[in-house]
């Protein structure tokens, strides 16, 4: 097996114990994102040169015996919208491409700090704010699955490089979905942390975000294995009390009653399933149910009216900053994206703001409870099929992908984690399922997610050019 093959906790297994060196690591990643980047164009940013100064410090870090992070020697890569000092923050928008970093964000610090090394940087749309990552600055990513199809967004150079092999591990953030759908459309693990778990701020940003960012926006990994989740989320997880939102909460949480329960949601409310993407959470709540859950199909509470809430906060918070902006720097296909969707969901007063932020806070209030009953909640990741390239750019074509994005929609309105896994297979893209819990429980998504994983297999880096 190459070494860019290993999931990253082998990887560093094997560099602690001396049977590879970090620099062959990040040699044999390098090599594989030769061969396989240009069919795909998820790292839009090389780091050759600093990763492998990285690694010969690593390695003179093992031989004098120091102590070594979870992470020793892993190649990683980080999204092109969280600062990395020396490095644009560029956000896919070709006015902000000399937008130089003088500081890492706390997460790609905390990367570094376990002893990752970061390889590239991947692409997003502009500002992130669609499910394809395309723009006029890097170009379009495509899934490595399909390449008529969206990689996914607003990580989708973070979910194709992983999939392909280009890493163990890929930063990417989630505010509508943008790590567990890129994670679903190329097939492989994503997990969006829950609110506050993993500190975040970009330096290169200092008047701060708008309110609904502040609200839902998390980060969180894109990996091959539940377990490398499992060592990512620990490492990005350290503490930094520059954001008033990082929260010390335990990485696990007391034992639930046994068995466990689990609600399962084939068909989303508000909308179609595709009969797939229904199958594939039948089939992992059989998976669950075979491991000793509690399983069964239950309705969790007044889903529509968390969908409504989110486009409401985000659309007026949008509305009112990013899009003046996206009109000015924004590039085409990004700004018909965004004027289809606020068409679709228009912006609303200052009262009806603040009583979308009252519902909101008793949504959370009903969830919560809910979830004292149903400790895991199962659903579809993108209740349709993943949509072809620039399906956004019309008001229809982006009714059709809100439409499909309605599951996606609820773990960042009320802060929950959410664990996107493959289950079952579509042609040639993976089916797949996200799984949710209460607030910082991310454990108990992995150890379920685990379970699926047993029964499905770990997956595998694929090649595009086999495709």
């Amino acid at each position: 097996m190459e070494l860019w093959q290993l999931d990253a906790t082998d990887l560093a297994h094997l560099i602690r114990s001396g049977r590879a060196s970090a620099r062959e690591a990040v040699q044999s990643a390098l090599a594989r994102l030769d061969a396989v980047n240009p069919a795909i164009n998820a790292v839009v940013r090389r780091l050759d040169d600093e990763a492998l100064a990285a690694a010969a410090a690593a390695d003179a870090a093992r031989a004098r015996g120091d102590a070594l992070g979870p992470l020793h020697g892993v190649p990683v890569t980080t999204k092109i919208n969280v600062d990395q000092q020396g490095h644009p923050t560029d956000n896919g928008v070709v006015a902000l491409k000399d937008l130089m970093a003088t500081e890492d964000s706390p997460v790609v610090a905390n990367l570094k700090a376990a002893g990752a090394i970061v390889i590239g940087r991947t692409n997003a749309p502009p500002f992130s704010m669609r499910i394809f990552s395309d723009n006029a600055l890097h170009g379009r990513t495509l899934n490595p699955l399909d390449a008529a199809i969206t990689p996914g967004g607003s990580s989708g150079g973070a979910g194709a490089a992983v999939a392909t092999g280009i890493g163990a591990i890929a930063h990417g953030n989630d505010i509508g979905g943008s790590v567990r759908i890129p994670a679903h459309c190329c097939g492989v693990v994503g997990l969006r942390t829950a609110f506050g778990r993993v500190p975040a701020l970009n330096a290169s940003a200092p008047g701060g975000r708008p309110i609904g960012a502040q609200l839902m926006s998390t980060q969180g990994p894109h990996t091959r294995s539940v377990r490398d989740a499992r060592l990512a989320l620990a490492a990005m997880a350290r503490g930094d009390r520059r954001d008033w939102k990082w929260a010390d909460m335990p990485l696990a949480g007391p034992a639930p009653a046994r068995p466990i329960r689990v609600a399962l949601v084939p068909e989303v409310p508000g909308g179609s399933t595709h009969p797939a993407q229904a199958a594939a959470v039948r089939q992992a709540g059989a998976h669950l149910a075979a491991a000793g859950y509690r399983v069964e199909e239950v309705l969790p509470p007044e889903i529509p009216q968390v969908v409504e809430t989110w486009h409401t906060l985000l659309a007026t918070d949008s509305a009112l900053g990013l899009w003046p902006l996206m009109q000015q720097v924004g590039d085409d296909d990004a700004k018909a994206a965004m004027k289809a969707w606020l068409d679709l969901y228009p912006p609303v007063d200052l009262a009806a703001y603040a009583a979308a932020l009252q519902r909101r806070d008793a949504l959370l209030m009903r969830w919560l409870a809910w979830f004292e009953q149903w400790p895991l909640l199962v659903t579809p990741v993108l209740c349709h099929l993943p949509p072809a390239q620039r399906s956004d750019v019309t008001v229809e074509g982006q009714r059709e992908i809100f439409d499909s994005m309605r599951a996606a929609l609820i773990a960042p309105l009320l802060g929950l984690p959410g664990l996107a896994v493959p289950v079952g297979r579509h042609g040639a893209l993976r089916t797949g399922v996200q799984i949710m819990a209460t607030r910082w429980r991310e454990d108990l998504c992995l150890d379920a997610g685990e379970v699926i994983e047993a029964c499905e297999g770990v997956v595998v880096a694929v090649d595009p050019a086999a495709r």
